[in-house]
C-alpha cells in the first residue's frame, strides 16, 4: 500500500460515478494502477475505457515521489481507481 497523500474532502460526493468522472476533468487527481504505483497529476482526458491522460504528473511508490513527467498516459485496463486531490 502506498503512503502517498490522501485525497481532500470529506465523504463521497453525491451523484453517479459518471458525474464524478465528468467533474474531475481539469482537476488534480490520484490514479492507482494495478502494481500499487500512484500517479498524481492534472486530469486532462478520460474515456469510456478509463484511459487517462495527465499533465504535470508525479509517480509515487512507497510514499515517495520516484519520477516526474510532463505528460502521462495510463491505459485503462491498468487503472484500479481515480480519486480527486482537490475539491470538486
Amino acid at each position: 500500500m502506498s503512503a502517498s497523500p490522501e485525497p481532500q474532502g470529506g465523504g463521497p460526493p453525491g451523484g453517479s460515478p459518471g458525474d464524478f468522472l465528468k467533474n474531475i476533468v481539469g482537476k488534480r487527481v490520484k490514479v492507482r494502477i494495478g502494481n500499487g504505483i500512484d500517479y498524481h497529476g492534472l486530469l486532462t482526458c478520460l474515456d469510456g475505457y478509463m484511459n487517462v491522460a495527465l499533465e504535470d504528473t508525479e509517480e509515487w511508490s512507497k510514499g515517495k515521489v520516484t519520477a516526474r513527467y510532463g505528460d502521462c498516459f495510463l491505459r485503462g485496463n491498468n487503472v484500479l481507481y481515480i480519486s480527486a486531490l482537490e475539491e470538486i
